[in-house]
């Protein structure tokens, strides 16, 4: 019997996406780009560094932002039910600097992510990946070291990581995603995905 470790990728599963908040907060249509438009995360990353510098915005505009954010109704009372239940993780292609205010909300679950590079006045120059495809590195890693993973995500680059796992599952993912991948779960609440995560363990 092994032990399992649920992995959930953050944002559109358990958290609104971040840079369409921003988008939205700050009136710039070309932030709405996610890693569902752009599975190339470097490019997408690039693409908005240049599209901040442009427009003069930096940390403290996108903090802002991301204290406004609330949990998708129903995520923390989800994520509160299966954390009595089974060791989980959230693994994003996030930073440490835009997560945290939401991980509170969340009542502070373990989460790996990555690192934002910025300058003393705030400007975002860089980032560093925690590892090479993080979500699949990292849930081989957990199985290397004896561990069940179970897998769920809304985005191309949660695909590796959920056909890696013993179980995998779409939550509110897109029409055009979900065609393309006609063998996985797909769900869009809660309490129905709580249940399948329930049974796969």
């Amino acid at each position: 019997m092994g032990m399992n470790v649920v992995c959930l990728d953050m944002e559109g599963v358990l958290v609104p996406e971040i840079w369409i908040a921003f988008s939205e907060a700050t009136g710039i249509p070309e932030l709405r780009r996610t890693t569902r438009d752009e599975p190339d995360y470097d490019k997408l990353m690039q693409f908005r560094i240049a599209i901040l510098k442009e427009h003069g915005l930096g940390l403290k505009e996108i903090q802002e932002t991301i204290a406004t954010i609330d949990p998708l109704p129903g995520a923390k009372e989800f994520l509160d039910e299966l954390r009595k239940e089974t060791q989980v993780l959230i693994l994003s292609d996030t930073f440490t600097q835009f997560a945290k205010p939401l991980m509170e909300k969340l009542n502070w679950p373990t989460l790996f992510c990555n690192t934002l590079e910025v300058a003393p006045d705030g400007e975002i120059i860089g980032y560093h990946m925690r590892c090479a495809a993080s979500k699949l590195t990292t849930v081989k890693a957990l199985q290397s070291c004896g561990f069940d993973t179970i897998a769920a995500g809304d985005s191309h680059n949660d695909l590796a990581m959920i056909r890696a796992s013993k179980a995998g599952f779409l939550f509110r993912s897109t029409e055009a995603i979900k065609a393309e991948n006609p063998d996985l779960p797909a769900f869009e609440e809660f309490d129905e995905f709580l249940a399948a995560i329930k049974a796969a363990l």
